[in-house]
């Protein structure tokens, strides 16, 4: 008893001390206490003098619930908006998070309390936007719902950019892997078009400004604009197949892209009536690209230009978005920003895979020409080129390894006169038969070798000599039976084969196939039709045997 009662005593200060999360252990503590408002700033003077007369947003019949209100305002591409009701009057700038309401990051506002019974309306002024359609969107609710719809806003304008930033570092790896120049072309249009959907959306100023957008809001959108399309349509008019379409066309495309580059570089000395004009033709003229690139697949996939299906797929949603903006959809003044980022995102998408597809065209081309300079295109086998990189293979695996290496050196004997007797469609086919038949005897095609004319080489990888000599007589006899079944009275091919495996030390290539071609020169001295080893000691041979081979 007096046990468990000392137990109790010792084991209960510790439970307790362990059922008490300590810092460091079972917790951290990040930052420290703060005496800094709520950055929400009052309208500064020369703001309030910019902004028009705005619109009163009215209390319900019998007053204000008493209940929070919401007010949020988006789609104000540029300038300050002001909210105020009773004595609270805030201002926000889309372009420097900063000045907002942090429960606000996608839109401009705030949150208000007004007494039960009160009927005082609340103030949204805004300066004039650049263009007529680009109108803003309030929204006023309970401040769960209103500030959700603003997170999911953010949540789409930043995932646009997120994946054109992925997209662009993807690219510029393909760059430095191919040393593509489309690449590296793709890189760049990507970097500008996700600076234009940076300030479209105000995330140049989210967390804090990034770039030096101040209050020429407007200028770097239109500016932005007229290079983004100039690079759009370029990009539009080659992936719907108008260049090939239209060749001539490309000197056009070229100047309309160059005529867009210099308004993207005098926008910045232009006044507000011009800039409102610039952006109203830019508008038209993107509607316009589109639909040139529109006619431009129709027209190549009729020619049977089916890649143009990348460039239709890319210019739709597009198309779309512009047709409905000539038709004043309200959902598209609603949505706006993010209707503009996910159609921009789908043509990065779309740029990004007739990209690549094209580079699959590209390495398919040289995978074949690469195929033809390696193979003999009578009978199908690696010419000498390919074969001798096989063999050097072999014996560096060889080496690494420790494991045997042979070689069998085979010539057709007589070939001349097989020629001379029954023409070269004759001697064609008995070439085809004898490469028919070592590929038979083979694992790997690769391993069977036309050095030319009528010799070929056999590779036994892991093969010694002993065992290497029943092979290439089993050969020898096969090629013999095989060549009688051609269509031709009287014809009989024999082979002289040389055999040589590689020496453990010393040997190289060349000392290899030249222990093999000499054995192979014995064979036929000694009668043709046979297989011969070369030993260590085989001296040099040359010149022909005397007897045609």
């Amino acid at each position: 008893m007096f046990l468990s009662l000392l137990l109790v005593l010792v084991l209960f200060p510790l439970a307790a001390t362990a059922q008490s999360p300590q810092l460091d252990r079972d917790y951290l503590l990040i930052g420290k206490p703060t005496d800094e408002q709520t950055p929400i700033r009052a309208c500064p003077p020369e703001a309030l003098a910019r902004l028009g007369d705005g619109i009163l947003i009215a209390a319900p019949a019998d007053g204000w619930s008493g209940a929070p209100q919401a007010v949020d305002v988006f789609n104000v591409f540029a300038g300050e908006v002001m909210i105020s009701h009773g004595d609270r009057q805030i201002c926000g700038n889309m372009q420097d998070a900063r000045t907002r309401d942090s429960r606000f990051r996608a839109g401009i506002g705030m949150v208000m309390v007004p007494k039960a019974g009160d009927r005082e309306p609340i103030r949204v002024a805004w300066e004039t936007p650049l263009k007529a359609r680009w109108i803003p969107t309030l929204r006023l609710g309970a401040p769960s719902p209103v500030q959700q719809t603003d997170t999911l806003r953010l949540l789409v304008r930043t995932a646009c950019i997120a994946i054109a930033i992925a997209l662009a570092l993807s690219a510029l790896m393909g760059f430095f892997t191919t040393r593509d120049r489309d690449f590296l072309v793709y890189t760049l249009a990507t970097a500008l078009l996700v600076v234009w959907q940076s300030v479209l959306s105000g995330l140049s100023g989210y967390p804090e400004p990034w770039l030096p957008v101040g209050g020429f809001a407007s200028w770097w959108m239109v500016s932005a604009s007229a290079l983004s399309i100039a690079v759009m349509g370029w990009v539009l008019w080659r992936l719907c197949g108008g260049l090939h379409a239209w060749p001539r066309s490309r000197a056009w495309v070229r100047g309309f892209a160059q005529l867009l580059l210099l308004l993207a570089l005098a926008t910045p000395l232009l006044p507000w009536t011009a800039l409102a004009w610039l952006a109203a033709g830019l508008d038209h003229a993107f509607t316009l690209v589109c639909m040139l690139a529109l006619v431009a697949g129709i027209v190549s996939l009729r020619r049977g230009d089916y890649h143009a299906v990348d460039g239709l797929a890319a210019v739709a949603p597009l198309l779309l978005m512009a047709l409905a903006d000539i038709a004043g959809s309200r959902e598209l003044v609603r949505f706006r920003v993010e209707a503009v980022q996910l159609s921009v995102t789908w043509f990065l998408m779309m740029y990004a895979y007739g990209l690549n597809r094209r580079l699959g065209h590209l390495r398919r081309q040289r995978d074949e020409m690469r195929q033809l300079a390696d193979t003999d295109a009578l009978t199908g086998l690696p010419n000498r080129r390919a074969g001798l990189r096989q063999l050097e293979r072999h014996m560096a695996r060889a080496r690494r390894q420790g494991l045997p290496l042979s070689i069998g050196f085979l010539d057709i004997d007589l070939f001349k006169q097989i020629n001379d007797r029954y023409g070269h469609e004759a001697g064609d086919a008995v070439l085809v038969s004898v490469a028919d038949t070592l590929l038979a005897a083979v694992r790997d095609r690769d391993d069977v070798i036309r050095m030319g004319g009528e010799e070929f080489l056999v590779l036994l990888p892991g093969t010694r000599t002993d065992a290497a000599l029943p092979r290439l007589e089993h050969l020898r006899e096969r090629i013999a039976r095989q060549a009688a079944a051609l269509p031709h009275d009287g014809l009989a091919v024999t082979v002289s084969i040389g055999l040589a495996q590689m020496q453990a030390q010393g040997d190289d290539l060349a000392a290899l196939l030249r222990r093999a071609d000499n054995a192979m020169y014995q064979a036929k001295r000694g009668g043709r039709d046979r297989v011969v080893a070369a030993g260590d000691d085989v001296p040099a041979l040359s010149g022909d045997p005397g007897d045609g081979g």
